[in-house]
């Protein structure tokens, strides 16, 4: 059964959270703040996702994020009032997985908490990929490049793990929209192209092994 994490500091909404959740069939905790989020995973690292508000007393939601993926790459969905681009390509940057707007959707959300585990235990699989002096360490979220931890965006490490997964198989731009932004993404194909050009900037002299598939979308070169 997974286990989630529902943070906000108004008990009503961590109350209709908690009980689609429950209906969902997940384990829910709860934390009125983002101190006792980031003690409560800190206490039991067992979670599998995180929902949690922006603002909240003693400890905001993008302190409190950053604070937990210190202790563990869990996944965040934040939720705001606010829906600005900016607060939303902020919270990507600090590591959020993904971004809701009050008010919500409870079956919306329901759906992304499902979407994001899945993408986390994918992830989380316990093996190691290398090439040379590129090493893709799935278990930990990590990629080392000739000996240096490589710095990406969560996006860049969802799109490269999962290129990375399916090595030598074509992936269109439409499934990689669907793996790895989710089944909700409204937007065009070339946002998947401008994360790709992020993507093979982050790899540097591995950039290569992302290869472009002209008229269809990208792949993984076999490295076997």
């Amino acid at each position: 059964m997974a286990r989630i994490l529902i943070v906000d500091d108004e008990a009503k909404i961590r109350e209709v959270v908690k009980e689609y959740a429950t209906f969902e069939g997940y384990e829910v905790e709860e934390a009125a703040d983002g101190m006792e989020a980031v003690e409560k995973v800190r206490a039991d690292k067992d979670f599998d996702c995180v929902v949690m508000d922006i603002m909240m007393p003693k400890l905001d939601g993008y302190s409190a994020c950053k604070e937990i993926k210190k202790i563990k790459n869990i996944p965040v969905i934040m939720l705001s009032a606010r829906g600005e681009e900016y607060d939303k390509l902020f919270g990507f940057e600090v590591g959020i997985d993904d971004y809701v707007v009050k008010p919500f959707s409870p079956k919306e959300l329901m759906a992304r908490i499902k979407v994001v585990i899945k993408r986390g235990s994918r992830d989380g699989a316990e093996d190691i990929l290398t090439y040379k002096g590129l090493v893709i360490n799935f278990a930990a979220r990590e990629v080392i490049i000739d000996g240096k931890r490589a710095q990406m965006t969560p996006k860049e490490y969802d799109i490269l793990f999962f290129l990375a997964k399916n090595m030598n198989i074509a992936m269109s731009r439409e499934k990689l929209l669907e793996e790895v932004w989710g089944f909700d993404f409204y937007g065009d194909d070339r946002t998947v192209d401008t994360h790709i050009k992020m993507l093979r900037n982050s790899l540097g002299p591995y950039r290569d092994l992302i290869v472009t598939l002209r008229g269809m979308g990208y792949k993984f070169d076999d490295i076997r």
